[in-house]
């Protein structure tokens, strides 16, 4: 039995990242008391580990393709970044001081490059504004009377209150609260869920003890990549991606993981070829190879008339026999399509985020789940994903918003009722 109760005649959040942060943000800002729960012991740190690199807010690209970055559920999404986009996240940092820049990729970022500064400005206003903030407080269910089961360094505490907005992540980096935990509960009170399933991940090969040994942690720069998914369209861009001791991962791949992985598990495996010399000809390499190479070794030869060395002529020699690698037709067309067969996606625990969760048909236009009134989701922990670049932070925050919006009308209509 809970050790405690409390009642808040407002807006619980649980989850302090994104999504979390800003459904109490404008929940507040609309009048309604907002008290959020966080299962570490501080608010926003997936947010901090994603801006080690570079914070990458959001991106700059032209709506029409922004949205598209949704995939299937590009039209749900896209309905969340009606109300906040790409520049309203913008509009939102400079508010709290921090001036953004649209880099060469197009990507987002603040003109520090860091996190910190921006999460620390954040939670201060959201403190300054009456947010209250309750840290080690572990989300475990619904009791049988309805209200929220937390677990505190003082024991278990039961609460209710007039709305609930769930923010709780996916299932990538648990380390950091998001282990998708939440997906027991929420189905025992009947809400349709996909199973999490890893994105934006690497992918094993199964690569020989050479490549595993000498050259994980290589980057293949720059190279494209060229894939046919399920409903049989050529895909092809070019970037960078990196070995790794078990296969490859990095932005390249990233981009286009989720069909990789929807491959492997249709198919149990996949495929897809990378282009050395995305800077050069298929005419030009054969051109070059059949040159005469004299006392030069073919590896050399390969060296002086490409400039292909290192991880990348050491793929070459992870595909092709020794008479392939000699013959200098084949040798240039492998160069230009190198054959890769992904065996299976590495795991969700690895993964930069996390497809599945909470179908989005078991919310109503305004992130409230159907099977439980009066509970809002956002965020990551909802079936959508989308590639790195910016595009994950925004719709964080997109649905965030909409949930702490729509839990705020909430709570003011069931205040405004007659008592009794």
């Amino acid at each position: 039995m809970p050790s405690a109760s409390s009642n808040h005649p407002g807006l619980v959040i649980i989850g302090g990242g994104p999504a979390g942060l800003m459904a109490a943000e404008v929940a507040r800002n609309a009048g309604v008391e907002v008290d959020l729960y966080e299962a570490k012991g501080s608010v926003g740190r997936k947010f901090l580990i994603a801006g080690k690199g570079g914070m990458n807010l959001t991106h700059g690209e032209a709506r029409a393709d922004f949205v598209q970055r949704y995939g299937a559920r590009a039209p749900e999404v896209g309905q969340w970044l009606d109300d906040f986009d790409a520049d309203a996240v913008r509009a939102w940092a400079r508010g709290l001081g921090v001036e953004t820049f649209v880099g060469t990729s197009g990507r987002v970022f603040p003109h520090d490059l860091k996190a910190a500064p921006l999460l620390r400005g954040w939670v201060h206003r959201l403190r300054e504004s009456g947010v209250r903030f309750h840290v080690h407080h572990r989300w475990t269910g619904w009791n049988d009377d309805g209200s929220l089961r937390m677990a505190t360094p003082a024991g278990e505490l039961a609460i209710r209150a007039d709305a609930v907005v769930l923010a709780l992540g996916g299932g990538s980096w648990p380390q950091l609260g998001s282990d998708g935990a939440w997906q027991t509960w929420l189905a025992a009170r009947g809400v349709a869920m996909t199973p999490l399933v890893p994105a934006n991940c690497g992918f094993d090969i199964g690569w020989s003890e050479h490549i595993a040994g000498r050259h994980a942690g290589a980057p293949l720069k720059p190279v494209s990549i060229h894939f046919r998914d399920a409903a049989g369209t050529e895909h092809a861009r070019q970037g960078e991606c990196v070995i790794t001791a078990t296969g490859i991962e990095g932005s390249l791949i990233y981009a286009f993981s989720g069909p990789l992985r929807d491959a492997i598990a249709a198919h149990g495996e996949a495929r897809l070829a990378l282009d050395l010399a995305p800077d050069r000809t298929l005419e030009r390499l054969c051109r070059d190879l059949a040159r005469p190479r004299g006392s030069h070794s073919m590896s050399d030869h390969l060296r002086r008339q490409t400039g292909l060395t290192g991880v990348k002529a050491a793929l070459l020699h992870e595909v092709l026999t020794r008479e392939q690698f000699h013959d200098t037709d084949t040798l240039a067309r492998t160069i230009k399509r190198l054959p890769l067969r992904l065996e299976k996606a590495r795991p969700i625990e690895e993964a930069i985020s996390s497809a599945g969760g909470v179908r989005l048909e078991a919310l109503d236009q305004q992130m409230m789940l159907t099977a439980v009134p009066g509970t809002f989701c956002a965020g990551e922990m909802l079936d959508w994903e989308a590639p790195t670049g910016g595009y994950l932070f925004t719709a964080c925050f997109a649905s965030g918003r909409r949930a702490g919006l729509a839990a705020a009308s909430r709570i003011k209509h069931l205040q405004a009722q007659p008592a009794g």
